[in-house]
């Protein structure tokens, strides 16, 4: 009776003391899930049914004498692959950062203008150099027509309306006319001058371009040089290739820029100079041709006073 009497405080308590050790091991479960304890139990169970973790990481040396002991040939196999693995990658750049880096700002601008002017230049000398500009063939059909029907006037109206090269010549020779035919053909041929003057100095602006992009890229190449041979007399016996190279990508892309804008300048100068000159004479034989009619005229009969 007396040890069942003793037995029953400690049945009475062993459930609780029970309940509150499980308690305790939740709680350092909840709280202490990252602990060092699991990753050791991580590590452990990914050495036993996974790859190994040590065999993806390179070794690491012994000790201060390691690097004094011979190495095997899998040996330096390995470390040959270690440096491989661990040499930081080259920089990726693209062409064009390239080309901006090497030409500057100040490059960059010359250039860029240069390009937009020409390409400005090219649009308004193309619409200027076509043959409805210079010399239209409804104007030639319609001046016709009225001066076989003895219209003169008209046909100085027309003429004149009409902002064409050949146009501009026919009203200035039929403004004229009365004075005599040698004095129309005079002022037409002034018209003419004028206006194939007109033509020609908008287009030597394209010729200017084209002679001054080489020697903007000539200039720079000059100065990329002696930028380079600055580097190689300032750095010592072992200057850094880099520094040279900055140099020298300044002096190749300035000279490349600069016939690169040179080249279609020059080509559609002599181009364009060439339509506007055939053009141009044939504004003059059209022009001619239509005021044949008063060759005979005498000054004082003509159809304008």
């Amino acid at each position: 009776m007396v040890v069942s009497s003793m037995m029953r405080p400690a049945e009475l308590l062993a459930p609780r003391t029970w309940l509150f050790c499980v308690g305790l091991v939740l709680a350092s479960l909840v709280l202490f899930g990252t602990s060092p304890t699991t990753s050791f139990a991580q590590d452990d169970a990914m050495a036993e049914f996974g790859e190994d973790p040590v065999a993806e990481q390179p070794a690491e040396p012994a000790g201060p004498g390691a690097a004094e002991q011979p190495v095997g040939d899998a040996g330096a196999a390995n470390a040959g692959g270690g440096n491989a693995n661990t040499a930081p990658p080259a920089a990726d750049q693209s062409l064009l950062a390239w080309v901006f880096e090497s030409l500057g700002a100040a490059y960059l601008i010359v250039f860029l203008a240069l390009s937009v002017t020409l390409v400005s230049l090219f649009v308004m000398n193309m619409l200027a150099a076509r043959r409805d500009t210079l010399c239209p063939t409804e104007l030639v059909e319609e001046f016709s027509q009225r001066i076989a029907a003895n219209d003169n006037q008209g046909a100085y109206d027309l003429a004149k309306a009409d902002e064409s090269v050949l146009g501009q010549v026919l009203a200035a020779g039929l403004a004229k006319v009365s004075k005599g035919y040698s004095k129309a053909i005079e002022a037409m041929q002034e018209v003419g001058e004028e206006e194939s003057m007109k033509l020609e100095h908008r287009l030597s602006y394209m010729a200017l371009i084209g002679n001054l992009s080489p020697m903007i890229g000539l200039f720079g190449t000059v100065q990329g040089m002696i930028s380079s041979f600055q580097v190689i007399a300032t750095g010592g016996s072992t200057p850094k290739p880099s520094d040279l190279a900055a140099g020298i990508s300044t002096a190749l892309f300035t000279t490349l820029v600069g016939l690169a804008v040179a080249i279609p300048a020059i080509a559609a100068y002599n181009i364009l100079r060439n339509r506007v000159a055939r053009l141009l004479l044939e504004v003059g034989v059209e022009s001619e041709n239509l005021m044949s009619k008063f060759e005979d005229l005498s000054p004082k009969s003509g159809a304008r006073g």
